[in-house]
């Protein structure tokens, strides 16, 4: 896999480069007309002792038994001297923040591919907080970690990375995930639980709707009961025609689910599983 992927991206050369993120960079890899993947380079190789390398091992070979309809599959994870990188199915439109920061994707989104959108992404946290043993917690659920499929069914991707990359790590000495989307509690706290992947569910969720990210929103509000005095009309993407009645049904549904998942006390938030059954009905 080595050997292909240098091949297939000549030597990770910038005309495969298709993104970059705070661990490494992404490239586009043609392993063969029907196999197309993308390589993320990381920024540092991975070193460890034996014990080490074998605890990231088998966290590697659990990311690649995951099989969940709104999950990237994984391939696998190269060590080298020259390079170490992870090997993900190719998504071909890219991440849900770059195409709500695009004017004319973000008017292809429509309602209906928001809804399906945010349903995708709960029911992948649900199948990683409660369908696996151990509970795989994200740690950095936000819009540029979903990607989207050329019918924009959405995948969750990069998670575990930290964990991943930090094998050894116990007890955490930063700060985990994306400013905009880290839940309160980890200003006091380093002890990551499935219930910060649920609060930032709660801010990708708005964002969807709201076309951008929703912290101007939503900062008088979070933490009181002045929640439910938000109206749709100050919530939805000024890019997209207004909802119909139906639409316009579900996106409060949605709104009152992703409101309840950002409340300040982690205890009062719904798991995944509920969130994802809220979704569905």
């Amino acid at each position: 896999m080595y050997e292909k992927s240098m091949l297939a991206t000549n030597d990770f050369d910038a005309s495969h480069f298709i993104g970059k993120g705070s661990h490494g960079s992404v490239y586009k890899a043609e392993l063969s007309p029907e196999n197309i993947v993308a390589v993320k380079k990381m920024h540092s190789t991975y070193t460890g002792d034996i014990d080490n390398q074998k605890e990231f091992l088998n966290e590697i070979k659990v990311l690649t038994e995951i099989r969940h309809r709104n999950i990237v599959q994984f391939f696998g994870f190269c060590s080298h001297s020259r390079h170490s990188f992870l090997v993900y199915k190719y998504l071909e439109r890219g991440s849900l923040a770059t195409i709500l920061s695009n004017e004319a994707g973000a008017v292809v989104l429509d309602w209906s591919k928001r809804v399906n959108v945010i349903k995708g992404v709960a029911h992948a946290m649900s199948y990683m907080h409660h369908d696996c043993f151990p509970p795989i917690v994200h740690r950095d659920i936000s819009s540029k970690n979903v990607l989207l499929d050329m019918e924009y069914v959405a995948y969750v991707s990069d998670f575990g990375i930290v964990k991943l990359l930090k094998p050894d790590s116990t007890n955490w000495t930063q700060l985990v995930g994306t400013c905009g989307y880290v839940a309160p509690e980890l200003a006091y706290t380093m002890n990551v639980s499935e219930k910060c992947d649920v609060y930032s569910f709660g801010v990708l969720a708005l964002e969807v709707i709201l076309g951008k990210h929703p912290g101007d929103v939503l900062a008088p509000f979070l933490g009181s009961s002045a929640n439910m005095n938000i109206e749709l009309d100050d919530m939805l993407d000024p890019r997209l025609p207004f909802p119909s009645l139906e639409v316009q049904n579900k996106l409060i549904s949605i709104m009152d689910v992703a409101f309840l998942c950002l409340d300040a006390n982690p205890q009062s938030r719904p798991t995944m599983q509920i969130v994802s059954h809220l979704l569905c009905n």
